[in-house]
């Protein structure tokens, strides 16, 4: 048992970002597209076999995103879905879908998701509903064991602030590492805290993708 993380509801909720895609290595925004791991993806998944049976999962519920890159995370990972989650999606990209933010700001200067959303997809108000939506879900689903999400990397930050209790827009001060594992609780007043973020299963110090 880690120090107070289990001490409001007895269980812990655990964010897991899929592993590398060609697209996230190349900092193209993913969102629907289905995108499959990269062989280093693959390993990185698997890799965060070690990290999971560390942290001891008791029970777990395990949702996943619709999208194959996080249900492949998954199973590498060696989890066992529960069931998929429509609320997991990556933010809709729309317009935007499959460009970099550096393409994107040829023609939009000064763009960024936070700020503006996506032309033709979804408005950070919107993803905030999904990922409220989903700590909802989770909150009841800590009664009866731990609640592991698999996911992606703008959708987790967005869940890192809400859990929180910030703005959708504090996310932008979170980085999530491809197949990396945060865990969040409850202290003993019940008041919401990141137990641990970033743990990897691979050397991620000089990791360059995103």
């Amino acid at each position: 048992m880690h120090h107070d993380e289990r001490m409001s509801t007895g269980h812990r909720l655990v964010y897991i970002r899929h592993g590398e895609t060609a697209w996230s290595r190349s900092g193209r925004h993913t969102g629907a597209t289905d995108v499959p791991l990269t062989e280093t993806g693959i390993e990185q998944a698997k890799a965060l076999g070690s990290v999971l049976a560390d942290l001891a999962l008791s029970d777990p519920t395990v949702l996943v995103s619709p999208r194959a890159r996080a249900a492949a995370t998954a199973e590498l990972a060696g989890l066992t879905v529960t069931s998929v989650d429509p609320d997991l999606a990556e933010w809709d990209y729309g317009d935007y879908e499959g460009r970099t933010s550096t393409e994107i700001r040829v023609e939009d200067p000064g763009w960024t998701v936070w700020r503006s959303g996506a032309p033709g997809g979804e408005s950070m108000a919107q993803v905030g509903a999904r990922v409220d939506r989903v700590l909802a879900r989770s909150r009841d689903a800590m009664a009866d064991g731990d609640v592991v999400l698999v996911a992606h990397g703008h959708l987790g930050r967005v869940l890192t602030a809400r859990f929180l209790g910030q703005p959708a827009e504090f996310g932008r001060h979170v980085m999530i590492l491809p197949a990396s594992a945060a865990v969040f609780g409850f202290d003993r007043d019940d008041v919401p805290q990141i137990s641990r973020f970033g743990l990897t299963g691979y050397a991620a110090a000089h990791y360059t993708g995103r």
